[in-house]
């Protein structure tokens, strides 16, 4: 898999932008906020309609525009164009000219893997930024993973709605009630399966970054224990004095200990990185097995963050990637990029944005 064409309009600080892309190794080089960041945000958000900076689409106008573009060719087992337009008052995503009406229809159509600074809320953020960790790769390889997740949040956020109101409907409350549970469930089944699919490839991860004795793994804690359906009636008197629906899969925790222990609260800085590291290596692998090659990967200046040791461990994936002519996007500075990968690579400057191949 990989990304043949880039093409930016009002998008970040780029007015106009097309670039041609060969599978392979591509080096954004430069110094801070001259662009190089932006460029890898609009590959990702042609994979999955999101900023992996966690910010709202408006974010990405080019100041003083009213909306930004973004298109891209890929190549896979097929070749597809995917256009994508946003305004405030306009929406437009298209596969190859067709309007896409349902997620369903775009997913897997280009997949991609992000390493950035913002992963390491993977380990101190919230327990949501871990069940988006669970999400996104259930999302990228069980077809009917996203259509359940929604309709799950639909009827959270439906139910949520009614326990506000002063006045309950009790035979509403109940359908909602009903389609939660119905969903919930099959969407906890779904994640207690993949736990035992990618655990042994984290570690195994974590042990070529850290060359470390410590055992790494998880534990997949659903705020459910038992059947989902009685606990919520235990919690309705709760549910109604708080106002919001206090046990399902909205509110399950992936716990990542180190030899038995949280690493939020007694890991180290650095492993902490090497768990976050390790977990979206995870990812990238995982998503080789179930597709049969890697995806698109996305390295937003953290290697010249890491100790030589560390950077010894993550390169095998890089070149399994680069073996498979599938394609790695990195940022740098001169001064901190990794003199490891070699010559074989495709070196780009960038200044205010404006991009010139070396």
């Amino acid at each position: 898999m990989h990304l043949s064409q880039l093409r930016l309009r009002d998008f970040r600080n780029y007015g106009r932008l097309d670039l041609e892309f060969t599978p392979g190794f591509h080096l954004f080089l430069g110094n801070n906020a001259q662009g190089k960041t932006n460029i890898l945000e609009a590959i990702y958000l042609l994979s999955t309609l999101r900023s992996f900076r966690g910010v709202a689409s408006a974010q990405m106008v080019r100041h003083g525009q009213t909306g930004f573009f973004v298109g891209g060719k890929t190549h896979h087992a097929g070749d597809h164009e995917i256009k994508l337009y946003w305004s405030a008052k306009e929406r437009k995503l298209a596969v190859d000219s067709r309007p896409v009406r349902r997620m369903t229809e775009f997913l897997g159509v280009f997949r991609s893997v992000v390493f950035c600074s913002e992963d390491i809320q993977l380990v101190k953020g919230p327990a949501s930024r871990r069940r988006r960790y669970l999400d996104l790769l259930l999302t990228q390889t069980h077809p009917h993973y996203l259509p359940l997740l929604q309709r799950y949040t639909r009827s959270v956020r439906s139910r949520n709605a009614l326990l506000k109101q002063r006045v309950i409907d009790a035979s509403a409350l109940e359908a909602f009630t009903r389609e939660m549970v119905a969903t919930g469930e099959t969407l906890m089944d779904l994640r207690k399966k993949l736990l035992p699919e990618i655990t042994p490839i984290a570690c195994d991860a974590y042990r070529r970054i850290t060359h470390a004795a410590e055992e790494f793994r998880f534990e997949y804690m659903p705020s459910v224990r038992n059947d989902f359906a009685v606990e919520l009636r235990k919690n309705e008197a709760r549910e109604r004095t708080m106002r919001t629906t206090l046990v399902g899969p909205h509110r399950d925790e992936l716990m990542l200990r180190l030899n038995d222990q949280p690493v939020a609260q007694f890991g180290s800085e650095g492993q902490k990185r090497s768990v976050v590291i390790a977990l979206k290596m995870a990812q990238a692998e995982y998503l080789t097995k179930m597709h049969g090659s890697p995806p698109v990967l996305l390295i937003d200046d953290i290697m010249g963050e890491l100790d030589v040791k560390r950077r010894s461990g993550f390169l095998p994936l890089l070149r399994r990637v680069h073996q498979a002519k599938s394609q790695v996007f990195m940022t740098c500075t001169e001064e901190n990029w990794p003199a490891e990968l070699g010559k074989d690579l495709q070196r780009w400057e960038v200044k205010a944005g404006k991009l010139m191949r070396q």
